[in-house]
């Protein structure tokens, strides 16, 4: 039995430039969960980030660094609240997943995700949760950088926040450690 979630952190970019980029699709889960859970997220700057205690020992945070140096936050907040790595869920755009799609997993590489390198780097480990989110491809790797700091389309749009609302039904699960249960509603879809 895996520990349960202790801390949720949202991937993105700060600033109003960047509010609307698929990049931010971690930002809008998170946002989604404290309006769904009535938490409070507020600038700290000694966690580098937003955050907001959901209720007791877990912890709602949006980095305020830039992606690549998402790690600084969640190592920050992690190592204050003695957070081991597979109790922290990252939650973050994915280029190999079509939009509307959300898979959990445990561990595994970074996949060239510069937000999740850093983190690797910052924990020391990548034995941590990934939520991903999923953004769809834009068909060329050179493409990829121009597409996650772009806004998706209307359909795009509506696609992601279906997924992202579906993928925040699991929140329970993860908080109790009921990775099997969030992973079987999370990737049995209805028809």
């Amino acid at each position: 039995m895996k520990a349960a979630i202790k801390l949720l952190v949202g991937l993105g970019n700060p600033g109003d430039k960047y509010l609307a980029t698929r990049h931010n699709a971690g930002f809008w889960w998170i946002d989604l969960i404290a309006a769904q859970t009535n938490s409070h997220l507020a600038i700290d700057s000694k966690m580098f980030g937003f955050v907001a205690q959901l209720h007791g020992d877990k912890w709602l945070l949006k980095p305020t660094t830039f992606m690549n140096a998402s790690g600084k936050s969640v190592a920050a907040l992690a190592n204050y609240y003695k957070i081991q790595a597979e109790e922290i869920l990252i939650i973050h755009d994915e280029l190999d997943l079509p939009a509307g799609q959300s898979k959990l997993k445990f561990g595994g590489s970074h996949g060239g995700h510069n937000g999740l390198r850093d983190i690797h780097t910052a924990l020391d480990t990548p034995n941590y949760w990934r939520l991903r989110i999923g953004i769809g491809h834009p068909g060329q790797k050179n493409e990829v950088i121009n597409y996650v700091l772009k806004a998706p389309n209307k359909d795009e749009q509506k696609a992601i926040d279906d997924s992202i609302d579906d993928s925040s039904k699991v929140l329970s699960h993860l908080l109790d450690g009921d990775f099997d249960q969030a992973m079987l509603k999370l990737h049995t879809k209805k028809v």
